[in-house]
Formats: structure tokens, C-alpha cells, sequence
């Protein structure tokens, strides 16, 4: 049985059990990662999760989209760093003791594989949620776009907004948006 490691700042480093190494049964369970946007609760599978790190130094990269805060160096490889907040179309949030960053691993069209850090508010905990007690994202109302959401978990009688990390930080989307804020910036400039 494989585990992922999952640590966030300031804590000693759990072991999580992937779900897709364990037997389910008739009532399957699927862990999650719990963080807060704001006073928002979101969730993403823990199997796109690589580790999750204290918010440290982040270096500006020019003309890219808004919601791309920069980019880290993480152990020799530069991993680009996205706001959420900012990508749901929020304000940005000041940094406090419980912001970090959560790497994960995101999907391009090709099959490859991208590392990208995803900057929240606050990391919960990993829960279980039983496939019963998800349903399909709502067709109107979410105060993000809708593509964005997988689907709703519900947590104690709560719902909670679990991502389609590759729809969030599609790593296409992301650079042709980059590509579009890099040609204003030249045609403004001119």
C-alpha cells in the first residue's frame, strides 16, 4: 500500500493512505483535502496533491495574468504559484500565519505532468467522503465558474466545493492567458 505524504507548515508530517490503493466496497470513500478560501470551504483529491508548504519567498514573474502570484523554487525546479482567490475572481488576500501553499499535480494535454503551487488561506484536514455523499456540481448559483467544480461533497450536512484541479489550473489556459497579458503589455508599451 502506497502513502502520500502530506505536510502542512508548522506540523509534523502525516501519512495519508491514497484512496486508489485501498479495496473499496459497495460504499466507496474518497479522501480530500479540506482548505479555506476566505470563509469558504473547498476540497481537492489527495491523489494531485504532491505536499503542501509554508508560504515562503515567491519571485514576480512580468506581464502574467493576476491570479499568478510568481513562481517558487522548489528543490531545483521552478513551480509556478496561483492565487485562487484571484482566479475565482476575488480580491487578494494579505498573507497570514496559516497561508501556504499546496503543490500539486496538474495534467496538460499531452499527458504530461505539471507541478503548480495553489495558494490558500488555510489547510483543514483530509476527510473521507463517502461516493454516496457527493452529487454533481449545481448548474447555477456557485460563486465560481461552474467548470471549475467537480462536484459538491457534504460534510456534517454541509456541502462543500470539491475542484477539477486540471479545469482550475488548466496549464494550456494558463499560458495563453500569460501569452495574451505578455502582447497588451508590448502593443501598450509601443
Amino acid at each position: 500500500m502506497q502513502t502520500t505524504e502530506i505536510q502542512p507548515a508548522g506540523t509534523r508530517p502525516q501519512k495519508v493512505v491514497a484512496s486508489g490503493d485501498l479495496h473499496r466496497g459497495a460504499d466507496e470513500q474518497q479522501q480530500y483535502l479540506t482548505f479555506m478560501l476566505g470563509e469558504e470551504m473547498f476540497a481537492i483529491g489527495i491523489l494531485s496533491i504532491r505536499e503542501i508548504i509554508e508560504y515562503g519567498f515567491v519571485t514576480d514573474v512580468p506581464m502574467t495574468p493576476p491570479f499568478i502570484r510568481g513562481v517558487l523554487n522548489l528543490r531545483g525546479a521552478v513551480v509556478p504559484v496561483v492565487d485562487l482567490a484571484v482566479r475565482f475572481g476575488r480580491q487578494t488576500r494579505e498573507n497570514s500565519k496559516r497561508t501556504c501553499i499546496v503543490i500539486v499535480d496538474i495534467e496538460a494535454d499531452n499527458g504530461s505532468q505539471q507541478q503548480m503551487g495553489v495558494v490558500v488561506d488555510a489547510v483543514n484536514e483530509v476527510l473521507e467522503i463517502a461516493d454516496a455523499d457527493i452529487e454533481p456540481p449545481p448548474e447555477f448559483g456557485a460563486r465560481i465558474r461552474n467548470d471549475f467544480i467537480k462536484s459538491m461533497g457534504k460534510i456534517n450536512g454541509k456541502f462543500v466545493v470539491i475542484l477539477d484541479l486540471n479545469r482550475v489550473l488548466s496549464v494550456e489556459e494558463v499560458a495563453v492567458l500569460a501569452n495574451v497579458a505578455g502582447t497588451t503589455a508590448a502593443f501598450s508599451n509601443a
